[in-house]
């Protein structure tokens, strides 16, 4: 039997206790939730035409992830990403 070195990987026990950063929402997801695009085919031609922008630069993946405190605009309207998106997209 041949014996592997273990390794010391520290265990999250709490979820909540995560890097905010681990949880993302995708920009097509954000849209629709937000209500700043009625459909999924709404969103997927208004990004990949490129109408949204995230944090000031102009985005055309859908699946593009954010995170909280990323930034999103469609058109005038404006949306920050929050803790209530992500857990929303679960």
């Amino acid at each position: 039997m041949i014996k592997l070195p273990s390794t010391s990987v520290p265990m999250m026990t709490d979820p909540a206790s995560a890097d905010e950063h681990t949880s993302v929402i995708r920009l097509a997801d954000l849209l629709k939730r937000r209500g700043l695009v009625g459909t999924g085919g709404e969103a997927k031609i208004r990004i990949q035409g490129g109408e949204v922008s995230v944090n000031g630069a102009v985005e055309t993946r859908r699946r593009k992830q954010l995170a909280i405190g990323d930034r999103v605009q469609l058109g005038d309207q404006l949306a920050e990403v929050s803790a209530e998106d992500l857990s929303a997209s679960d």
